[in-house]
């Protein structure tokens, strides 16, 4: 990998950190309890309720991405950044670019079952 294809990976690490944290500030927002005397009906209030459930999963993912774009950012200067984990190949520059905390290249995360 050239040092240009790791400063464009980089900025889009720090791109994707940006937006990560954005979308979780909004989901902390969005899952945070209602109150018992809010003035909801039962069917509103299921359905808000059932909001919050997808919201709160979607807010781990996205905290488990945060945690993963963090340590890809440590990893992206080093010479075993973009090696697939299992068969020490290159990861594809474009797979690095559109998802930079891939550990597995695309063949490898099929046969695995990642």
């Amino acid at each position: 990998m050239t040092i240009t294809q790791r400063e464009q990976i980089k900025n889009k690490i720090e791109v994707d950190l940006k937006t990560t944290i954005h979308e979780m500030e909004l989901l902390q927002e969005r899952t945070k309890p209602i109150a018992p005397d809010c003035a909801l009906g039962r069917d509103t209030r299921e359905e808000i309720l059932e909001l919050q459930r997808v919201d709160a999963t979607t807010l781990r993912r996205a905290e488990i991405r945060l945690n993963r774009l963090k340590y890809a950012l440590q990893k992206v200067d080093h010479e075993d950044y973009g090696v697939c984990l299992e068969c020490d190949e290159e990861i594809l520059f474009e797979r690095l670019l559109l998802l930079p905390e891939s550990t597995h290249c695309v063949a490898c995360k099929s046969e695995l079952g990642l």
